[in-house]
């Protein structure tokens, strides 16, 4: 006996909890909206567990809640023509081009469960975009000051690949990332992305050599695989990827319970 010292060591870490992961297609951004929306609901309410949606939009542009309207290159007349809505959002961040071609993840995660910081979080989608580039043969870095991923190894001007914004609403995460796989990169002719005058935006076909290729479904289903479990990996979960429930409207309504 020694009087009662603990020598069984510090108890080991608790398993982290999984992750629903869900592929939900092309949808608009409008019906995504709503549906993170429900789910941060629900996440709060602890009904579901932490998870992340993967799809791809229709033709859209997005402004962060104190972007400015100047950074929308064309009229509302020549968008309206082209069919794309311009919608102002919850999120950080400046103005935002979503399309065909684009992975677009969504991560609703209530932080406080994961020890995990917004800071952390925000690395972590960041490496996650790195890390999807690199498994498709293109280097993408981070940019000091400038949220995001960017190619910068050659001596061509800094090229953004990848777009982040997100926000936090009571504790739990939802917005995310945009990545660009194989998209018409002429639709970001119609903004300053992420409002900066002259940014040049790519895309791995881009930087593939492989713009001749139109944009497809099933090239950002593979990214999103990608992504999805390098996001896994990084914050030490397991990944349960789950089909959403369709309703005949084509809106995804489910994607788990906790």
């Amino acid at each position: 006996m020694d009087g009662g010292t603990d020598r069984r060591g510090p108890e080991p870490e608790r398993p982290r909890d999984p992750i629903a992961a869900s592929w939900l297609g092309r949808i608009a951004y409008r019906e995504a909206w709503a549906l993170q929306k429900r789910l941060v609901d629900a996440r709060v309410a602890a009904t579901i567990p932490d998870t992340l949606l993967l799809l791809e939009h229709d033709a859209v542009l997005t402004l962060g809640k104190n972007a400015e309207d100047g950074h929308v290159l064309v009229s509302p007349r020549e968008l309206r023509r082209r069919g794309i809505e311009v919608l102002r959002v919850e999120r950080g961040g400046e103005v935002t081009y979503h399309g065909p071609g684009q992975l677009v993840a969504y991560p609703i995660l209530r932080l406080g469960d994961r020890g995990i910081l917004v800071r952390p979080l925000v690395r972590a989608l960041e490496e996650a975009m790195i890390e999807t580039c690199a498994t498709f043969g293109v280097k993408a870095v981070r940019r000091d000051g400038h949220p995001g991923c960017w190619v910068m190894e050659d001596a061509r001007p800094p090229r953004k690949i990848g777009a982040l914004g997100i926000r936090i609403e009571r504790g739990v995460s939802y917005h995310g990332i945009a990545l660009n796989v194989d998209p018409d990169l002429r639709d970001f002719e119609l903004i300053d992305p992420c409002g900066m005058p002259g940014l040049v935006s790519t895309s791995i076909a881009e930087e593939l050599g492989r713009t001749a290729e139109p944009p497809t479904t099933e090239a950002v289903h593979r990214a999103a695989e990608v992504f999805a479990n390098t996001v896994a990996i990084i914050l030490g979960a397991r990944l349960d990827w789950q089909a959403p429930a369709l309703p005949e409207s084509g809106t995804p309504v489910a994607v788990g319970a906790a």
